[in-house]
């Protein structure tokens, strides 16, 4: 398991650094951003196990040829009292790496689960008390605020759309169609789901700058995806119009209307709502909006397969060299 070690090593050096990078500055994921989405989660998944699997297969290297073999020989050490004499200081270190590392992803997981569950609970709250259901579109909630303000709440069965009535007013029906499809299209695709575990690698690698980098492409990505699915209900003109506006947040404020209330659902809550813990970096509407006006051809087809198999044989690789790191002895 020597050389699969130093294998890993530098697949996780590679996707930790200069391949988000890259993939941040590519141009061609506007033009498909499915695909890019699918290849950001290869990037991550087979970044996080590359980092743990490269000082795993270190730590066991004195206790067998692959990962089984050197597990059960950890086990024997661990319950059994079997001699460790041929672990020395730095497969300790090693293998204590590797531990922590994988706890504290776990353990970041589930806490940013916890912590959007909560936002998403006391959120849900104060829309109960200071909304109230659309009398013409179903599972959509109108909160009264001049902003042009748009927004999901995923809850499963209890999903919905909050809309600002300053929003309302400033929609046509085509537009306003436009922006339900996009942030139904949110909750059907699972955004959240992805934004969560996104949110979740920038916690625990904050000192890792591509970490930022992907949870703003992924963000952009998405909003793309949901773009893609309004064009099916509305046509191109009409969801830029619509685009404009809700990013606008430039209603002029009626004089007589109340003050909103401290901690009523707004624009800066969105974020927290769809799946990230806290206010993310706002999006580029500027590149929407340009990516909407001059359309560019999807990429062709064999180009999105190559870059699907791209992304299977990143996460084959590091799967290889730790079930089987005899092919590179």
């Amino acid at each position: 398991m020597f050389w699969a070690s130093y294998a890993l090593a530098a697949l996780a050096i590679l996707l930790a650094w200069p391949v988000p990078v890259l993939l941040s500055r590519a141009q061609w994921p506007a033009r498909s951003p499915f695909t890019a989405m699918v290849l950001w989660q290869a990037i991550a998944l087979a970044g996080g196990l590359s980092m743990i699997g490269a000082m795993l297969t270190w730590g066991l290297e004195p206790l067998g040829d692959n990962l089984l073999d050197g597990l059960h020989g950890l086990w024997r050490i661990l319950l059994n009292g079997a001699p460790a004499s041929t672990l020395g200081l730095v497969h300790v270190f090693a293998l204590s790496a590797a531990a922590l590392l994988g706890a504290h992803l776990v353990f970041t997981l589930l806490l940013t689960y916890y912590r959007i569950l909560r936002g998403r609970r006391r959120h849900r709250d104060m829309l109960n008390l200071l909304s109230s259901p659309s009398a013409d579109t179903p599972a959509t909630l109108v909160i009264q605020h001049p902003t042009p303000v748009a927004y999901c709440l995923p809850g499963g069965a209890r999903s919905v759309t909050v809309l600002s009535d300053g929003l309302l007013n400033m929609l046509s029906k085509e537009e306003l169609a436009a922006v339900l499809t996009h942030e139904r299209a949110h909750l059907a695709q699972h955004h959240h789901l992805l934004l969560w575990a996104f949110a979740a690698w920038r916690a625990a690698l904050p000192w890792l700058p591509t970490s930022l980098l992907a949870q703003r492409s992924v963000n952009e990505l998405i909003e793309m995806l949901a773009d893609d699915e309004a064009l099916h209900e509305v046509d191109r003109s009409t969801l830029v119009r619509a685009v404009a506006i809700v990013a606008s947040g430039t209603a002029a404020p009626d004089p007589g209307a109340d003050t909103p209330r401290s901690g009523q659902p707004g624009p800066r809550n969105a974020p927290l709502l769809l799946g990230s813990p806290e206010a993310s970096e706002p999006l580029g509407t500027a590149g929407r909006l340009s990516r909407l006006l001059t359309p560019r051809p999807p990429l062709p087809r064999w180009q999105q397969w190559a870059v699907l198999g791209l992304s299977l044989l990143l996460l084959a690789v590091p799967t290889t060299l730790l079930i089987a790191p005899g092919l590179l002895d």
